[in-house]
């Protein structure tokens, strides 16, 4: 279960419709002592790096490399922890390596981090910690790709980015500072401080365009395709729309609404890489070794976070599945499962330990929703195992409410819709129908889904090829996504392309 800045194409709940409906669950949990199981899954894997990529370890002495650290194990725990792949971790030094040679303060080192997520998203912290995600090395094609991303955010750091933006908002650090205090022992308040410093990790939209510049033109003095800025822009947006809820209205917490507008940064882009010469004429892709690099990479959720399969998720190691409604979007944070529809509606799935073992119905009550309507709350048999419901009521927002016992663990569902709607009902019901225990055999039968790279061979059609994609019902929008094929292209034999499956 999973848990924003430089290049980010990640879709959280977007537009302010959506981000409405995320809100209204966090207005009806109150702070609590639980902690969520599934953040305790993570902390024993979570730390700073014992192995960096670029240097031994950063500029003794450097406040601004000492802020980075002091940060730096906020942002790996808020993003499931590092991922570690000796060959993937050898590419991205190879790419680093050669931007850093020929960067604008070549006495800059770099700390350069994998985080296991699937979020599209790269970014940096001063003193040269940099950081990107395997799902961003997921949906680049070529080694230029790479390269761009993190030359831009190369540039956020020589260009002393980051330590302007925090004098700008010393507010933000102090009121972080409350959250670590008053929540000390609470993970939930570990992970708001979390959040607080992602957002410590926004720049400003003149700052950007700033790092656009610097970027592609480190980008071409590397000797890679200085119009690969452009083009990974472009599969980021495409991205970007294929995970949203809603399309068309969808303005995500990502870099879309957060930076200034794709097609101004594309355009913006291309004519900086036109100092090099004309598109095809100058640099090299890296295309070949970079696929070999990736090969294998863990693809979507780990096995730590269960797995979303369409409507489904399913968790091996604690032995449970449920299913949303069809047309839902299911987001596996570290926190929680988000899942968000049509007609506004909301769901939250987590989890706490429950030790003490008291009534479901006491537990309810105790404290932890807020607008709870008393007389709702009823014991419940979900499946055979023990629960109990209630309804709750907020603002502009209707809830229910659903506790779920499994030896000493309490599962809960939240599902929020606006006050009045008749989709509460249906959806709750929906959750509570489909949630159940899984056999030994289909917990093992579990796999993670993984980049395969392979060779088109004759007779290899789009249709054939995105057959053997895993993972998604929409097999040959994500192929022709995760290989940047527009509606016309057909792969060549001989030629190699993308795939996911187990």
């Amino acid at each position: 279960m999973k848990g924003h800045s430089g290049y980010a194409a990640q879709t959280v709940f977007g537009n302010g419709r959506v981000l409405g409906r995320c809100a209204a669950l966090g207005v009806l949990l109150l702070a609590s002592s639980c902690q969520s199981i599934f953040d305790q899954s993570y902390q024993s894997s979570i730390g700073p790096s014992s192995s960096p990529q670029i240097v031994e370890e950063v500029q003794k002495g450097d406040p601004r490399a000492q802020m980075g650290a002091r940060e730096h194990p906020r942002i790996v725990a808020s993003y499931g922890g590092e991922y570690h792949d000796e060959k993937t971790e050898r590419l991205v030094a190879r790419i680093a390596g050669a931007l850093t040679a020929v960067s604008e303060n070549p006495a800059q080192s770099y700390r350069i981090t994998i985080l296991n997520s699937p979020a599209i998203n790269a970014f940096a912290l001063p003193g040269g910690y940099l950081y990107v995600t395997r799902g961003l090395l997921a949906l680049a094609n070529d080694a230029s790709e790479v390269a761009a991303v993190l030359s831009h955010e190369m540039a956020h750091v020589t260009a002393n980015h980051g330590i302007e933006r925090q004098r700008r908002e010393e507010a933000e650090v102090i009121a972080s500072r409350v959250v670590a205090e008053v929540l000390s022992s609470d993970l939930a308040g570990k992970q708001a401080l979390a959040r607080g410093k992602l957002r410590l990790a926004a720049f400003s939209r003149q700052q950007e365009l700033q790092a656009d510049l610097i970027g592609v033109r480190t980008l071409g003095e590397a000797g890679y395709d200085p119009y690969a800025a452009a083009r990974f822009l472009d599969s980021m947006a495409n991205y970007s729309h294929f995970t949203s809820v809603d399309p068309d209205t969808d303005q995500s917490l990502d870099f879309l609404s957060s930076h200034p507008n794709a097609p101004q940064r594309v355009e913006l882009a291309r004519r900086h890489a036109r100092a090099f010469g004309a598109e095809g004429t100058y640099g090299e892709t890296g295309r070949d070794y970079y696929l070999a690099g990736i090969d294998g990479l863990l693809y979507g959720d780990s096995p730590q976070e269960g797995y979303v399969r369409g409507q489904t998720f399913l968790h091996g190691k604690l032995g449970i599945r449920f299913e949303v409604p069809d047309g839902f979007q299911i987001d596996n944070k570290v926190e929680a499962v988000l899942a968000t529809g049509a007609g506004e509606v909301a769901i939250r799935f987590d989890g706490v330990a429950d030790s003490e073992r008291r009534s479901l119905t006491n537990y309810i009550s105790s404290g932890w929703v807020t607008g709870l309507i008393p007389d709702s709350i009823r014991s419940i048999r979900v499946n055979g195992l023990e629960a109990a419901q209630a309804r709750a009521s907020a603002e502009r927002w209707d809830f229910d409410v659903t506790v779920i016992r499994i030896g000493s663990q309490i599962f809960r569902f939240l599902t929020a819709v606006p006050k009045g709607s008749p989709l509460l009902e249906p959806t709750a019901n929906k959750l509570r129908e489909s949630f159940r225990r899984i056999t030994s055999s289909e917990a093992a039968s579990l796999k993670p889904l993984r980049i395969r790279i392979v060779t088109v061979r004759s007779g290899d059609t789009l249709a054939s090829l995105s057959g053997r994609m895993m993972g998604t019902e929409r097999k040959l929008e994500l192929f022709r996504l995760i290989n940047a094929m527009s509606a016309g292209d057909v792969p060549q034999p001989g030629s190699r392309v993308k795939i996911i499956t187990d």
